[in-house]
C-alpha cells in the first residue's frame, strides 16, 4: 500500500508539472493582462513599467522557474483582479462547486442504479425500452442545451425554481459556506445539480445494464438460483455487487469530466463556484488565477483516481492493487 501511494505521489507530481507547463505555454495566447488592469488613457511607458513589475517581460523559463519555486512553498501567485493569493480565491469558491458536484453524483446514483437494474432484469419490457430510448436521446444532447432548456421551462415558464445564484447560505466550521441547510439554498441548487446529473445518468444507466446483463448469465448466479435464494438478494447483493467494479472505474473518469461540465453549468446558472471563477479569470486574462485553477483541478483528478483505485479492494477483495500494476 505504501509503495502504491508513493507511485501515486510521483505520478501526481508529474501531472502537475505537465499542467503547469501547459498553462504557462498558453497564457500568452489569452491576451495582455496589463490591458485589463489599466485604463485606456494609460501611457505606454506606464504599461511597460507595470509589465516589468509583474515580471511579464521575463522569458518563459525565468517566469516558470519563479512560479515553480513559489509553488513548492504553497504560493501560486496573486490574482491580478482580486489582489489576493490565488489559492485563497479558489478555496472561497470550492464549497459551491463541491456541493454542486456532490448533489449531481447523488442524483446519478439514485436514478441510474435502479433504472440500470430494471433494464438488465427485464430487457424486453416496455419500460426498459423506454428507459433506453430516453438514455440514447440524453447521450446526444450537450449539457449546455439541457441547462438552457431547464432554465426556460422550470424557471421562466413554470417559475418552480430560481435560475441563477446560490441563494441563502450558512457558515459551517467557520469557513465553509453551505447552501445545503437552507430552503433557499436547496431551491437554487436544484436546477444546476439536476442539469449535471442528466448529462451523466444515461452513461451509467447503459453501463449498469450492460455489465449486469453479463453478470446475470454467469455460473454463480445460476447456482444462486438453484439454491433457492430470493430474487432481490440475487439481483442486488450478488449481481449488482459484482457489477460495481467497472462502474467505479468509469465513475472515476466521469468525476473528472464532471469538473469540465461544471464550467458550463456554473456559467449558465451564474453559480459562484470554481468553474464560473475560471471563465471569469479567462475573460480578465488573470493568468496567475488560471494557472492555479488548473493546478488545483489536476490535483483533484489525481486524488479522485487514487481514491477509485483504493475502492477496488473494498468492492472486490480478490483484486489487488499490485496485480493491476498501479
Amino acid at each position: 500500500m505504501l509503495a502504491f501511494l508513493l507511485r501515486r505521489l510521483i505520478q501526481a507530481c508529474f501531472v502537475l508539472i505537465v499542467i503547469s507547463l501547459i498553462s504557462f505555454a498558453i497564457q500568452d495566447k489569452l491576451g495582455d493582462p496589463v490591458r485589463q488592469m489599466v485604463g485606456m488613457t494609460t501611457t505606454p511607458e506606464v504599461r511597460e513599467q507595470l509589465r516589468d513589475e509583474l515580471g511579464l517581460n521575463d522569458g518563459f523559463i525565468t517566469q516558470y522557474t519563479r512560479f515553480a519555486k513559489n509553488a513548492l512553498t504553497g504560493d501560486f501567485g496573486t490574482s491580478y483582479y482580486y489582489k489576493e493569493p490565488t489559492i485563497d480565491v479558489i478555496l472561497k469558491k470550492l464549497p459551491a462547486t463541491f456541493e454542486l458536484a456532490f448533489c449531481a453524483i447523488l442524483l446519478v446514483i439514485c436514478i441510474a442504479t435502479p433504472f440500470g437494474v430494471i433494464t438488465a432484469i427485464h430487457p424486453k419490457h416496455l419500460v426498459s425500452r423506454l428507459i433506453m430510448l430516453v438514455s440514447s436521446i440524453g447521450l446526444s444532447i450537450p449539457i449546455f442545451i439541457i441547462a438552457i432548456f431547464m432554465v426556460y421551462v422550470f424557471s421562466i415558464q413554470w417559475n418552480l425554481a430560481p435560475s441563477f445564484g446560490r441563494g441563502e447560505t450558512t457558515l459551517l466550521f467557520g469557513f465553509w459556506e453551505s447552501g445545503l441547510f437552507t430552503k433557499d439554498g436547496l431551491s437554487h441548487l436544484l436546477l444546476p445539480s439536476l442539469s449535471l446529473a442528466i448529462a451523466l445518468i444515461p452513461i451509467f444507466v447503459r453501463l449498469i445494464r450492460s455489465e449486469m446483463s453479463e453478470v446475470l448469465q454467469s455460473e454463480y448466479i445460476r447456482f444462486a438460483w438453484s439454491k433457492g435464494l430470493s430474487a432481490p438478494r440475487i439481483y442486488f447483493f450478488h449481481a449488482l455487487k459484482n457489477t460495481m467494479l467497472p462502474i467505479i472505474t468509469i465513475g472515476g473518469i466521469q468525476a473528472g469530466t464532471l469538473v469540465a461540465y461544471t464550467i458550463l453549468t456554473e456559467t449558465i446558472f451564474q453559480w459562484p463556484g470554481m468553474g464560473f471563477l475560471f471563465m471569469d479569470a479567462v475573460s480578465r486574462v488573470d493568468t496567475p488565477l488560471i494557472s492555479a485553477y488548473l493546478m488545483v483541478v489536476g490535483g483533484m483528478f489525481v486524488v479522485m483516481n487514487t481514491f477509485v483505485d483504493l475502492i477496488y479492494g473494498l468492492v472486490n477483495p480478490t483484486v489487488r492493487l499490485a496485480s493491476h500494476g498501479l
